[in-house]
């Protein structure tokens, strides 16, 4: 059983990379998002308005352009301005990239870029070959966006030749490896996810015995399959992205790059943590600690009469994510699938084991017993007792003395000292009201 669990940990671990590479390369759609937050990032979009500007400059005699743009003597200062130009335009490239038409252009061309390589790794009729031609990302119209700011855009996309933009995704020699790795991406995905349930759930059914702890370290295993995934994702950014930038001043872009590409991946990896909770929960659900009999206690008498809210409740969640799922795919359907075939077996066993511990159960024992240890608990803690014990001292006044225990009906002066010295203990909270009241009665009625 341990190793059937150890092996769906690994399988889970190399699920994760596959679904990401599956998405992010495959779907055209999350292909499309990536691009848009990439072009969100402030670094990334110095770096592209850098390229937009070298294009224009390679691509175009802006000298020559200024020349007929400027009247008259002018024209002499057409080399000075088109140096003076580039600057402007390398400052302005990044205001022109914030623009909404310039991020529709940049969508626009990962999305047309994204479905014409799709169309050549799955061998579409009638896209390119892997005889001749490359596959790439078009960014013509973000050149000739940015040469209208500056103001030389005038028929300018006539006379930008076709390959000005162009960034490489894919060359024709390429081609053939790249679809193999497409054919093996795909069953790969699909194959890792069923396998990871498969053994999970073959450990869990062959544990006759102590079936609870097989659940609780697939759990355990689930979410250190995701926590390494995360961890390995950190340190593969450093090594990608120090093998393949080797001008410094690219790293920043490419870090941000390599960061905004492998979040899906760490929203994969935290999705099977999240499934790796649900089965420690499970797994403590069904194991024999007090907290957890209490729990079977309580469920016990629902599972027995209303089970069949339990799996609606299930069909419903399920149901629910199929419908707010961004994407859906037969890997993504199939997995799900399976992973509600273990809630829905799960739900059984529950039952089972509620019914053999508690089979004369009724929620009504339950709220009855906790009323019980409630006023067991109060009685035993003989709260009268104890509170009795913190009652305050009494603050009793002074006892007479001799000397003023009786004062003469005849001596004025000495009752009256009497009077202003009871006065003295009550604003010293010594005497209270009443026993003020009663100090005074009998030192005037003597």
């Amino acid at each position: 059983m341990r190793a059937l669990v150890v092996l769906g940990s690994v399988l889970a671990f190399l699920s994760v990379f596959a679904i990401w590479t599956e998405r992010q390369a495959l779907d055209t759609n999350d292909w499309v998002d990536t691009s848009g937050r990439l072009i969100q990032d402030q670094t990334i979009r110095e770096a592209v308005g850098e390229f937009l500007v070298d294009q224009l400059y390679e691509n175009v005699d802006v000298e020559k352009e200024l020349e007929e743009i400027l009247p008259g003597e002018t024209k002499d200062l057409a080399g000075p301005v088109s140096g003076g130009l580039r600057q402007v335009a390398g400052q302005g490239a990044d205001r022109v990239l914030e623009s909404s038409t310039a991020q529709d252009l940049w969508k626009s061309a990962n999305r047309t870029t994204h479905e014409q390589l799709l169309d050549v790794l799955e061998e579409k009729e009638g896209t390119v070959s892997t005889e001749e031609g490359k596959v790439s990302l078009e960014l013509r119209g973000l050149v000739t966006n940015l040469a209208d700011q500056v103001g030389i855009g005038s028929g300018l996309a006539e006379k930008l030749p076709e390959d000005a933009g162009q960034i490489t995704i894919l060359r024709s020699d390429q081609l053939n490896t790249a679809q193999d790795i497409v054919v093996a991406v795909k069953g790969l995905a699909l194959l890792l996810s069923l396998l990871t349930l498969l053994s999970f759930g073959l450990a869990i059914y062959l544990s006759s015995a102590g079936r609870w702890v097989t659940v609780l370290f697939c759990g355990v295993g689930l979410i250190a399959a995701g926590f390494a995934s995360i961890v390995l994702r950190e340190v593969a950014g450093g090594i990608v992205v120090g093998q393949l930038v080797e001008e410094e001043s690219v790293r920043p872009a490419a870090e941000a790059a390599w960061s905004i590409g492998t979040s899906l991946m760490t929203s994969i990896a935290t999705t099977v943590i999240v499934v790796g909770v649900l089965f420690g929960l499970a797994g403590w659900l069904a194991s024999p600690t007090g907290s957890a009999r209490s729990t079977r206690r309580f469920l016990a008498p629902v599972l027995d009469e209303h089970v069949g809210y339990a799996y609606a409740l299930l069909a419903i969640v399920v149901g629910f994510y199929f419908i707010s799922a961004p994407t859906q795919n037969l890997r993504s359907f199939l997995t799900t699938l399976a992973i509600a075939g273990l809630a829905a077996f799960g739900i059984h066993e529950l039952r089972r084991q509620t019914a053999e511990e508690f089979p004369d159960a009724d929620i009504g024992d339950f709220f009855g017993r906790t009323r019980e240890r409630v006023v067991g608990a109060v009685r035993d803690a003989n709260l009268g007792e104890h509170a009795a014990k913190l009652r305050l001292p009494e603050k009793r006044a002074p006892e007479a003395t001799a000397e003023t225990a009786t004062i003469p009906a005849d001596d004025p002066d000495a009752r009256l000292a009497r009077l202003e010295r009871l006065a003295k203990l009550h604003e010293q909270g010594i005497l209270t009201d009443e026993e003020l009241a009663a100090e005074k009665a009998r030192l005037l009625n003597g």
